[in-house]
């Protein structure tokens, strides 16, 4: 490869350069070690991809699951969050790490490597979870907007559909300002679930239970396969590879190391603050809805009705707040992968409000044949988990190949918690299945 000048940052930039270009610049200094800076400001231009993947992680699927987890069984299910963060982490790492050691993404690689048949099969099942993802993602935000402002869900669907083409338009600045808006976007749900936190003072002995693995009958089991399916989004595992593929550009073997390590960084950060929420937002339905009475307490349109009599209106309004900002951010990366699978897999795209159009009409229609949007939300998120295998098993693989990773090839150790985590993903799935089938 070319050699480049040394990057220093003793040189002021030139006025009028992008927010990328700048952070580029940064990074590039840390990686070939010409930077000065220490702590935070040294991992700062490295932050960035975990941040939009997670958003994917907090989208509204997981509150209509994790608050039917917390209404129905209590703190029951936390270690089912738990367990699926872990396994969100490791994951996302390895996605990220196919986009540093390739530079191509996974259906990328999945296209270049597998027989055509194959990819095809891929890109129509990887299509459909997406729509299912959308669709969740624009439900929750309709019926967050219907919540504070009063209006029909339909016209709540209007208004998300204009706010989501608005957000698109950020990525044409590049992609660290929409890092900043997404991250912004977090700050918002965090702090909105800290809040409710607060006010609904979980019992601390009952939330260390519910980190003690158990189900409570087929109905647990369906949550819980529904509450990873919202945490171990198949579509972002695509998108993530996309996200660090060419973001920082390295030289060397060596370069490729440290901007692993980095990335490893904002990976833990970004998935450990959704963990967290996640589990806040289970712990809050169970303090404030089991064993109450309440009847449907599991449906958002009930929760924020009742939170409201049990915990007063700030703790009401802030989870609408939480579930808009959910809403929004979830659908505008949801759009994003869904352009990456598209590319990746038939190496086609469409324009992103074209695409943006076709995946919310699904939505639409829900409203219209007057469907519960929460239902169809956590039935959105059971189709997402069987998703995961499609994506997990080629990720597995290929991250596993010296000839595909160089430098960046999985550990043993990695590689088999990777399949493990699969096996689990997949043996509850077909639990579930059996279930339903046997019930």
């Amino acid at each position: 490869m070319a050699s480049r000048p040394p990057t220093t940052e003793s040189v002021s930039p030139p006025a009028g350069r992008s927010l990328d270009d700048r952070m580029t610049e940064r990074a590039e200094a840390v990686l070939a070690r010409h930077s000065q800076k220490r702590g935070l400001a040294r991992i700062l231009p490295f932050l960035g991809p975990a941040v939009i993947a997670s958003i994917a992680y907090m989208d509204p699927g997981n509150f209509a699951t994790n608050i039917q987890g917390g209404a129905q069984f209590g703190y029951a299910l936390l270690w089912v969050i738990l367990a699926a963060n872990l396994m969100a982490m490791l994951i996302q790492n390895l996605s990220a790490k196919l986009g540093i050691a390739t530079g191509k993404n996974l259906p990328e690689t999945i296209r270049e490597r597998w027989p055509r048949p194959v990819v095809w099969l891929y890109w129509v099942q990887a299509e459909i979870v997406a729509m299912a993802t959308d669709l969740a993602e624009f439900l929750g935000a309709a019926v967050a907007i219907q919540l504070l402002t009063g209006l029909p869900l339909i016209w709540g669907a209007g208004v998300t559909a204009a706010l989501t083409f608005w957000l698109l338009t950020i990525q044409r600045r590049g992609f660290r300002p929409l890092e900043l808006v997404i991250g912004g976007f977090v700050s918002v749900i965090g702090v909105a679930y800290l809040t409710q936190f607060v006010v609904a003072r979980p019992a601390l002995a009952d939330l260390g239970r519910g980190f003690i693995p158990s189900f409570q009958g087929v109905d647990s089991v369906y949550l819980a396969v529904g509450i990873i399916g919202a945490t171990v989004m198949p579509h972002v595992i695509y998108l993530h590879s996309a996200l660090t593929q060419g973001r920082v550009p390295t030289r060397n073997d060596d370069e490729k190391v440290r901007l692993s390590r980095l990335n490893r960084v904002d990976v833990i950060a970004s998935m450990g603050l959704a963990g967290l929420i996640n589990m806040s937002m289970l712990a809050v339905a169970a303090a404030t809805f089991y064993g109450k009475g309440v009847e449907n307490a599991g449906d958002l349109e009930t929760a924020y009705r009742t939170l409201t009599p049990l915990l007063g209106p700030a703790a009401a309004t802030a989870f609408a707040i939480a579930l808009l900002a959910s809403g929004l951010s979830s659908s505008a990366v949801g759009t994003m992968a869904g352009q990456v699978i598209m590319q990746g897999f038939v190496n086609f795209s469409i324009p992103l409000w074209l695409r943006r159009t076709i995946t919310m009409l699904p939505a639409f229609i829900v409203i219209l044949l007057g469907l519960n949007p929460t239902d169809v939300l956590v039935l959105s998120q059971v189709i997402l988990s069987f998703g995961v295998p499609f994506a997990l098993i080629p990720l597995l693989l290929f991250t596993a190949r010296r000839d595909v990773m160089g430098v960046l090839t999985g550990r043993p150790l990695v590689s088999g918690l990777g399949w493990v985590f699969a096996s689990i993903i997949i043996g509850l799935n077909v639990y579930l299945l059996w279930g339903a089938f046997t019930s």
